[in-house]
């Protein structure tokens, strides 16, 4: 989620509406930890943000992950076990663990085929530490198409998030109660953050394990279905989650507070889904009538993106010490039960306060940035540029089209225009959160320019079916959409997701002629637009960066604008400029 806007979260309870419309001005709400532009790159970005070839040989299956929060000391213990295939022959590995967590130990499960059968043995593997990566020696090389786990045992005191979820990391709370209520957001940051892994978006795991140790005086929730719990006579409970699909790295967490937890079904398209509410126990009430929306969200983003992603894994809002977070089948839930964005609308048109938007924008997630997930963290529009306009979607479903196209219109207030919306690629590294807006603005404009709204939503569902737990590129998304009209998009995303400039689309009128153009825009740059002279609708045109003339009847004192679904500027020409064009154009 940041708004990422973050994919959103938490700031204070109370905040005064002056400041709040202040910090609407200066940076978009949601997800996680979209940070200031850095002026240079580490060999430490390099290592976090590439595929490297002691990264590249290896491939994720599974985690298994058991964490024990002490809260009075902030620290945790964990053991991870990573089950991995080599794809390629090696032997060296690169595990991510941010200081100052510390490895106590590294285990292998070696399996050797002798005369007699197999045996079978666990070293210690030796390793080497520079910064947040460790660099792991197996004894021997790994042969491609090889399975076998590793187990990591560690301990320590793990980053804390100062402003979750956008500056993240372990969340050390207490609850209204006075209990203690503990949790993690690390988008971007990363989960290695608090348990070691391959911590790079392009290697989900199949599947995944949690197992959460707490007080026996409060509930350990996580992501996946719940399977058992375990006292372990100590004082301390286990807590045992599944998750059957792939993951996202970030996407695992704990979640462990005075909980209560109720339940529905919902007849989805694809059969009974739960629908789990994991709460605050003093907040049960005031949850079960807030939490209502989500069956009739659930049933909106079922039409027009094809089934929920997870139904193995079911559906959960857990009540979160910070705003939200995309959780994967676990979603972080922090807006204080109230409508909007921490109770302000994020348009400015009203259409935002009539649902909750962490509910919405963090259930998208579960489409955009879960199931369909970008390789790179620069190109997080994929994620968050749909998942807005999934809020438009939901607007529809309940208020109509013009409903949407107003709420579509009204977030590109939010829009900074500070630097391109994909960051650059190798070094994790997003681009601007103009991902939010802009993205839900250009996929807006490609509907648009499609002119078709069914075939448009085939459009969407057919890019989960395509895209169904999968690891995708922007460049892949781009050319998908392509696919689904009758022009050249490219150097419109070019424009959009590539660049800062706003095009500018001029007009004039010589000779009774209409001439059009756009400036401010990259070389070689066209992209259809709909244009409307003297407010009559003339139709879909194809506009370049030099001067044409339209096919259009004008008179010498006709106005041109734009249809207001292009997110565009526009003007009339200069003087010289109509001067020039009254001699005509080549």
């Amino acid at each position: 989620m940041k708004w990422k806007y973050v994919d959103t979260e938490l700031y204070a309870m109370r905040i005064t509406l002056a400041l709040s419309l202040l910090l609407l001005s200066i940076a978009p709400p949601l997800h996680a930890q979209l940070g200031a532009k850095r002026n240079g790159f580490t060999r430490a970005d390099t290592l976090r943000g590439t595929i490297n070839p002691d990264r590249a040989w290896w491939d994720v299956l599974h985690y298994d992950v058991t964490v024990k929060p002490d809260f009075a000391s902030r620290s945790i213990q964990g053991r991870t076990s990573i089950i991995f295939q080599a794809v390629a022959d090696g032997q060296r590995m690169q595990i991510d663990l941010q200081q100052p967590l510390v490895v106590d130990s590294i285990v292998a499960e070696i399996t050797t085929k002798t005369e007699r059968g197999g045996s079978f043995s666990t070293p210690k593997l030796s390793y080497k530490r520079e910064g947040n990566i460790i660099m792991v020696d197996l004894p021997a090389p790994i042969a491609s198409g090889t399975a076998m786990p590793i187990h990591i045992h560690y301990h320590g005191i793990p980053r804390a998030a100062k402003n979750p979820p956008w500056d993240g990391g372990w969340i050390w709370k207490k609850d209204p109660k006075g209990n203690p209520w503990m949790s993690v957001a690390c988008q971007g940051l990363g989960a290695s953050v608090w348990y070691p892994c391959k911590d790079h978006q392009s290697d989900e795991p199949q599947s995944a394990a949690l197992h959460i140790i707490a007080p026996d005086s409060l509930v350990g929730v996580g992501n996946g279905r719940f399977q058992n719990n375990t006292a372990n006579g100590d004082g301390t409970t286990t807590w045992h989650w599944s998750v059957s699909a792939p993951i996202n790295t970030y996407n695992l967490v704990p979640y462990i507070g005075k909980y209560v937890n109720f339940r529905e079904q919902y007849e989805g398209v694809e059969g009974p889904l739960d629908l789990d509410y994991w709460v605050l126990e003093h907040n049960r009430t005031k949850a079960r009538a807030h939490f209502m929306q989500v069956p009739t969200m659930m049933a909106c983003f079922e039409d027009w993106l094809g089934p929920y992603p997870f139904y193995k894994d079911g559906y959960k809002l857990v009540e979160a010490p910070h705003l939200g977070m995309e959780h994967q089948s676990a979603i972080a839930y922090g807006n204080n039960y109230v409508n909007g964005y921490m109770g302000q609308d994020l348009s400015g048109t009203g259409h935002g306060l009539d649902w909750d938007y962490i509910i919405v924008h963090e259930s998208g997630h579960e489409w955009y940035a879960n199931s369909i997930s970008t390789a790179d963290i620069a190109d997080m529009w994929v994620h968050e540029g749909f998942t807005m306009y999934t809020e438009a979607l939901y607007v529809e479903c309940q208020y109509g089209k013009e409903a949407a196209e107003d709420y579509v219109v009204g977030i590109r207030r939010n829009i900074r225009n500070d630097r391109p919306v994909i960051g650059p690629y190798g070094v994790n590294e997003e681009g601007s959160g103009d991902m939010y807006p802009k993205g839900a603005n250009l996929v807006h404009m490609v509907r648009n320019i499609l002119g078709n709204d069914v075939r448009f939503k085939e459009m969407l569902r057919e890019m989960n079916r395509r895209y169904y737990h999968s690891i995708v590129t922007s460049a892949e998304i781009e050319a998908f959409m392509d696919t689904y009209t009758d022009h050249d998009l490219r150097p419109m995303f070019d424009q959009y997701l590539r660049s800062r400039k706003v095009p500018t689309l001029e007009w004039g009128v010589a000779k009774n002629k209409l001439y059009v153009r756009f400036e401010n825009s990259i070389d070689g740059f066209h992209m259809p637009v709909r244009l409307f002279v003297d407010g009559q609708d003339v139709g879909l045109h194809v506009v370049r960066s030099d001067w044409q003339v339209l096919p259009v009847k004008v008179g010498g004192k006709s106005a041109v604008s734009v249809d207001r679904n292009w997110y565009v500027n526009s003007q009339p020409a200069s003087k010289i400029a109509l001067k020039e064009l009254s001699k005509g154009v080549r």
